[in-house]
């Protein structure tokens, strides 16, 4: 079902007419209609899909996983659908790996095969490189308000291709701003790997705690768990902050210029 469908088949489930949901959720009938309907011009935003989720009694973050699937290309939705419906057949089949306590080599192979579980992963396709959700803007000077947490991992408006990058948790960003200048311009997408190691002075994007901000900054580790955010660009000062207002410090790795 479409997510307009979802949401119409929920509402008439818990008995709400669209004059109860358009007063609780502050948006209008008419534009509640054409959701349901599928007819919408204009996505509906993940401010309207939170407010959606609770007054509808949907489990949290479902509404956007569903909105932000729907905004993908159709060729790279596909292949997560069947990656998906393959971790379901194999979850399927570790369940029923643990509920069955008497299981031989033969009971195995016929429990894979009714499963349709794969023995072997089919030969990935020749591609160009990975393509790396572009999240969202970062700002190339002092933290400030970003909020990435709403794309399930993998998942976003917008893609970069990344040869030989192997990290299925990079991200890229578009940059904002002048503080990483001469490196980092205004408008070049920078992808960060997760898992690569973070040295003093590398570039990195830099994730506090609540609230949520975000800054992009070469990083140095000082003395009592304090980290220097260091601009490139020498008429911005440092900054210094404890280490436990960071939720995540992820390094540099690519760097597409804007032209």
């Amino acid at each position: 079902m479409s997510l307009g469908q979802i949401i119409r088949q929920k509402r008439e489930e818990l008995s709400l007419t669209l004059d109860e949901v358009s007063r609780r959720v502050g948006f209008s009938k008419p534009y509640l209609s054409t959701i349901e309907t599928n007819k919408v011009k204009n996505p509906p935003s993940d401010e309207l899909l939170t407010k959606l989720e609770r007054v509808l009694q949907f489990e949290s973050g479902l509404l956007l996983h569903i909105a932000h699937l729907e905004r993908m290309p159709s060729d790279i939705r596909e292949s997560y659908e069947a990656r998906e419906a393959e971790n379901e057949k194999l979850r399927g089949f570790i369940q029923k790996l643990m509920d069955n306590k008497k299981i031989n080599t033969r009971s195995l192979k016929t429990m894979m095969t009714k499963s349709k579980v794969k023995m072997k992963p089919e030969q990935a396709p020749l591609a160009a490189g990975r393509l790396v959700p572009v999240i969202n803007k970062v700002a190339a000077g002092y933290p400030a308000e970003f909020n990435d947490l709403d794309y399930p991992v993998g998942i976003a408006d917008d893609y970069v291709r990344c040869p030989d990058l192997h990290d299925p948790n990079a991200f890229a960003v578009r940059v904002v701003g002048d503080s990483m200048e001469p490196k980092f311009r205004e408008g070049d997408i920078v992808v960060f790997s997760p898992a690569v190691e973070v040295h003093n002075g590398d570039d990195c994007f830099v994730r506090f705690t609540m609230p949520h901000e975000t800054t992009f900054k070469r990083v140095f580790f000082e003395k009592d768990e304090q980290i220097r955010l260091q601009p490139r660009n020498e008429s911005y000062s440092p900054a210094v902050v404890e280490g436990k207002r960071i939720d995540g410090i992820y390094r540099a790795v690519i760097k597409y210029e804007m032209l």
